[in-house]
């Protein structure tokens, strides 16, 4: 992550969306952080506004960051002493330093991302509800495709976009292969909707504008977290032009007018990732956290359904899966269902594994965890599946051993309908490979991939 978008014009974003607050009247003690404030992150100048509640005092004090209209992420711990506010989401490894300035908070952010540690500066003000100027906003709710001009890096052609609508208040998601960017949320303002979206990591800021033909253009004031060289351009944003999920330039249509003009679809998350060989045992020997050797032969996997999640603390998706995992594990561990995480960590993480041992303990995962190596070492280390270029991906192992479906990425919540299609389809294969005992899945007829296996690029 070595830059972030620039924009003279959104700069002013952040101070016009807490204008409101900022001259308000407090009427919370100069003592106390309590209560709903509006954040900003800052960095070149540009602002991405989020919504930041702080509950509590003394021990019981923690920060709550927003995916849209909904509650999501909480601080890890959380202490306000001398004026001095610090919120660590340590399984971001994400940190917000700030003194309390009157009724403004003003201080850092420090990210620790995969491929650099970046810094933001942070300003929150507290919360006044504003007076609605706008009492009308066209209706964009549903479900958008968003075809591309050029296949992005993972061989795309065509995004969803996801939109959930209140008023003129909108929360919006766009879905591709590895999964969702999360929530964008805000108003109606001056004949477009200024999204914003920050949960501890991928900040991002989106512009969505209803055209006369129907469509929508979507501005993506958003930055690519691996580009090692971006360009700015005039009157736009620093993006990384080689990657077209990331063009700053978007069009999206209403599905059904998406399908009767025959535009490219979004991938197939089941069919984007394959195995080289369906009658091949998934086979898999690394170590745990505490350094000891596990393999698909120990006994805690023989003859169980495998969910086998290729993953990374690093990756927002991943951390919308763990949650889930989590559930499923509850609820399938007792009936035959054994989960494990090959999770690949970058190689300054491998010592302490300090972002590692926050996530298990963020989200309470109880299902085996195994550092399989470095991000780059994925290929290498997963060498059955061919065409393995999503974080997260979910390998579906049958009683026998062999692999009945990979599922690509991961939609969160924040994604609607796509959400619960996924959840469906885990419930079905899980429950199908539960059903069938060890026999009966060997006797499963697998017809091999037609596909030739090369190495996947990130």
């Amino acid at each position: 992550m070595k830059r972030i978008f620039r924009s003279a014009g959104l700069a002013a974003l952040g101070t016009g969306l807490l204008a409101g607050a900022a001259a308000a009247q407090s009427t919370h003690s100069a003592t106390s952080v309590d209560g709903r404030w509006d954040a900003a992150l800052t960095r070149n100048g540009v602002s991405v506004p989020f919504r930041l509640d702080i509950e509590g005092d003394g021990p019981t004090l923690r920060g709550v960051l927003y995916d849209g209209f909904q509650p999501y992420e909480h601080t890890t711990s959380a202490t306000f002493q001398d004026g001095n506010l610090t919120l660590r989401i340590d399984h971001y490894l994400t940190t917000i330093n700030a003194s309390l300035q009157g009724d403004k908070l003003v201080g850092g952010i420090g990210y620790q991302a995969r491929s650099a540690n970046v810094d933001y500066e942070f300003s929150a003000t507290r919360h006044v509800d504003a007076a609605v100027t706008e009492s009308k906003a066209p209706s964009i709710a549903g479900s958008w495709i968003i075809p591309l001009d050029r296949p992005s890096a993972k061989g795309e052609k065509a995004f969803h976009f996801i939109v959930e609508q209140r008023g003129t208040e909108v929360a919006a998601s766009i879905l591709r292969v590895d999964g969702d960017t999360g929530s964008y949320s805000g108003s109606f303002h001056d004949g477009k909707w200024v999204l914003s979206h920050y949960d501890g990591s991928r900040p991002g800021v989106i512009e969505v504008t209803p055209n006369s033909d129907g469509t929508l253009q979507v501005k993506q004031l958003s930055f690519n977290p691996q580009a090692e060289n971006t360009k700015p351009q005039d009157n736009a944003y620093t993006v990384a032009e080689a990657d077209s999920r990331y063009s700053s330039n978007l069009v999206a249509y209403r599905a059904e007018v998406a399908k009767a003009k025959g535009l490219p679809e979004p991938e197939n998350y089941l069919a984007h990732t394959t195995v080289r060989d369906t009658h091949e045992a998934f086979a898999f020997n690394f170590p745990d956290v505490n350094g000891k050797a596990v393999s698909n032969d120990d006994p805690r996997f023989k003859g169980k359904v495998v969910l086998a999640i290729v993953t990374g603390t690093w990756c927002p998706n991943c951390h919308d899966e763990a949650q889930y995992l989590v559930q499923l594990d509850k609820k399938y561990r007792d009936k035959g269902l054994a989960i494990v995480a090959l999770d690949f960590e970058e190689p300054e993480q491998q010592a302490s594994l300090e972002r590692e041992k926050a996530f298990v303990k963020q989200y309470g995962v109880e299902y085996t965890y195994l550092i399989a190596g470095a991000p780059s070492d994925m290929w290498e280390k997963v060498p059955q599946l061919v065409n393995l270029n999503t974080w997260p991906a979910t390998v579906f192992v049958g009683r026998d051993g062999r692999v009945r479906a990979v599922h690509s990425g991961f939609a969160s919540p924040a994604s609607g309908e796509f959400h619960r299609d996924l959840e469906k389809e885990f419930t079905a294969q899980i429950e199908q490979l539960l059903s069938e005992t060890q026999q009966q899945a060997a006797a499963v007829n697998i017809v091999p991939p037609s596909v030739t296996p090369a190495k996947a690029g990130e």
